[in-house]
């Protein structure tokens, strides 16, 4: 892996950045990004750092929370940047335009650092540019990564500095990416300046996403244990003797502890996290059903639809439909007045 920090120009302009934002991007980690540099520009009283809000056609975008971003260029008039980072969220691939990836591929190639953001490394899967040591994505949109893109893995971190490749989690990890970019280039003090004005306490890039993944293997409780076992093995389900096998514990032990945390049996428990996955590839991908009941351990699309209505309230195509005629109301306000008469 390229470990050289990311370099900036001797030039006597500031550092730039244009943040790439698509729709459902997550507007926390937007506002982070630019705080972060806004706080470093107030701190010092002069202009530390450049940046600007681009969309792929210079439109309001719509975040995942409901509000419109105004945006300062459209994605063929952005000036040339120091950093490009593309901010994705609910919809990975579904608006990412050969125009998009080619402008990424192309700042790349001009020298700029260029990285995505939340789910922008599927993005960058299709731009050719993750790099040779896996993508930083959202957990939570690992597994449709792994699956859309099953040449490539994912790390379980915070965020990463490949060279000029840079990979985030989003959220408050956006913050942590942040300040270490304002590290290289302006040192620790300013750093520390920047995380105290923002109240927060800087994390490692190799930090794990979820608090429940910070301790060792061997220090996990059974029960944390056995919840990444099961996560980890959703397209051929383990028994339940196998499963305490490889926990180093009895059946009856696995069993009593899942039914005291969860009030639930184990493969119970096991059938709710392969459908809750399930949901997550639906959410993200526009994978054929019964890929994404192969994916998640069902040999029958049918089968696989009865237990989605069972724990949804309706099956995997109507969840889809209604999920993206929703999204298709949101992206075209216009649309929801008609709808709404």
């Amino acid at each position: 892996m390229d470990t050289t920090p990311a370099r900036y120009g001797d030039r006597a302009a500031p550092p730039s950045f244009a943040f790439v934002l698509q729709p459902e991007f997550p507007l926390s980690a937007a506002v982070l990004a630019s705080e972060a540099l806004r706080c470093a520009n107030q701190n010092r009283a002069r202009e530390l750092f450049r940046w600007c809000f681009v969309s792929q056609t210079g439109e309001p975008v719509r975040a995942s929370n409901g509000l419109w971003m105004p945006v300062d260029h459209d994605i063929d008039s952005m000036p040339a940047a120091d950093f490009v980072l593309l901010f994705e969220g609910n919809l990975p691939t579904q608006r990412n335009s050969p125009r998009l990836l080619n402008r990424l591929r192309g700042a790349y190639s001009a020298g700029a650092s260029v990285g995505g953001v939340d789910t922008g490394a599927f993005a960058f899967a299709q731009a050719g540019l993750v790099g040779e040591d896996g993508a930083v994505l959202h957990w939570e949109a690992a597994p449709a990564f792994r699956e859309r893109f099953p040449a490539s893995s994912t790390r379980d971190q915070l965020y990463r500095i490949d060279g000029r490749i840079l990979h985030c989690a989003g959220g408050v990890a956006t913050l942590d990416l942040m300040l270490d970019l304002i590290a290289r280039k302006y040192g620790s003090v300013l750093t520390t300046e920047v995380a105290n004005a923002l109240v927060h306490s800087p994390r490692p890039a190799e930090a794990p996403q979820r608090v429940d993944t910070t301790l060792e293997p061997a220090r996990r409780s059974l029960t944390d244990r056995m919840l990444a076992l099961m996560e980890g093995n959703l397209d051929f389900p383990l028994g339940l003797g196998e499963i305490a096998a490889r926990l180093g514990a009895t059946a009856r032990t696995v069993s009593r502890e899942c039914r005291r945390r969860f009030d639930d049996p184990p493969m119970r428990l096991y059938l709710r996290i392969r459908l809750q996955a399930a949901r997550n590839l639906l959410f993200y991908e526009e994978f054929p059903i019964k890929t994404v009941a192969t994916a998640c351990g069902f040999s029958y699309p049918a089968v696989f639809s009865r237990a989605f209505r069972a724990q949804f309230g309706e099956t995997p195509s109507e969840f889809r439909a209604s999920f993206r005629a929703r999204q298709s109301l949101i992206r075209r306000p216009e649309l929801r007045r008609l709808a709404q008469r």
